[in-house]
C-alpha cells in the first residue's frame, strides 16, 4: 500500500517537534532519510533544550541531534516577533487548548515562516485543525513516507526504520496512517509495538 505524504512541496521548510527527532533517532537511519529529504529539515531552539532536559532518561537524542546539526543535514531556528507571539498564545490557556513548549514553538515557527509542522501529538493536530486550518502539518510518518525517503530506502529498509521508530521511540501514529504502517511492517511485527492502537496489536 503506497502511502501519499504531505510533504509533497519540496520548496516548503520543515520544522519537526521533539517526537519527530526522537523517532528520527531511533529509525537507526536519521542520515540517510535526511539525506534523501529535498526540504530544508529545522528544528526550534525549544526543543533542542527539551531533548537535553530528557538525558536523565539515558537517551542520548540530545547528542544525536547536535552531530545532525553539525553535518549540516539540520538547522536550528529562532523564533521571530510573530513567532514569539503565536508560541504565547498557544501556552497560556486551559489545559485542553495549550501545549508543551517544543509543539508550541515548532507549530508558532511554521505559522511565521510558512513551513510545515511535523506533530505527531493529536492534541496538537487537533488545535492546529481548529485554528490555524490553512497551515500545512504533518508527522513522523510523513517523514518516513515522503516518495524521496521511500525511494532511497527501499521497502525493506524503510520497514525496518517504521519498527525501530515504533519499538524504540514509540512513535505515535495517526490513524489515518495505521493502514499504511501495519502494511508495511506486517501484522507480526506490529503485535509488538505498543504505541499502535491496541486492535491492531490484537489483530
Amino acid at each position: 500500500m503506497e502511502r501519499q505524504s504531505c510533504l509533497n512541496d519540496l520548496t516548503l521548510p520543515v520544522v519537526a517537534d521533539t517526537s519527530v527527532i526522537i523517532n528520527l533517532n531511533a529509525s537507526g537511519c536519521a542520515e540517510a532519510i535526511l539525506d534523501a529529504l529535498p526540504n530544508r529539515f529545522l528544528v526550534v531552539s525549544e526543543v533542542r533544550l527539551e531533548l537535553e532536559e530528557d538525558r536523565h532518561t539515558g537517551r542520548n537524542d540530545a547528542a544525536a541531534l547536535t552531530d545532525l546539526v553539525a553535518s549540516g543535514r539540520v538547522e536550528i531556528a529562532q523564533l521571530g516577533d510573530s513567532g514569539i507571539q503565536h508560541f504565547s498564545d498557544l501556552v497560556t490557556g486551559s489545559a485542553s487548548q495549550t501545549l508543551d513548549d517544543g509543539e508550541a514553538a515548532t507549530i508558532a515557527y511554521a505559522l511565521e515562516h510558512g513551513a510545515v509542522a511535523l506533530i505527531d501529538e493529536r492534541k496538537a493536530n487537533r488545535i492546529c485543525t481548529e485554528r490555524f486550518p490553512a497551515l500545512v502539518t504533518g508527522s513522523t510518518v510523513d517523514l518516513l513516507a515522503q516518495g524521496n525517503v521511500q525511494a532511497a530506502l527501499g521497502h525493506d529498509r524503510l520497514a525496518e526504520a517504521v519498527f525501530h521508530a515504533l519499538r524504540h521511540g514509540r512513535m505515535r501514529v495517526l490513524p489515518h496512517h495505521v493502514p499504511w504502517v501495519v502494511d508495511l511492517i506486517g501484522q507480526t511485527r506490529a503485535a509488538r509495538c505498543p504505541s499502535l492502537p491496541r486492535s491492531v496489536r490484537s489483530a
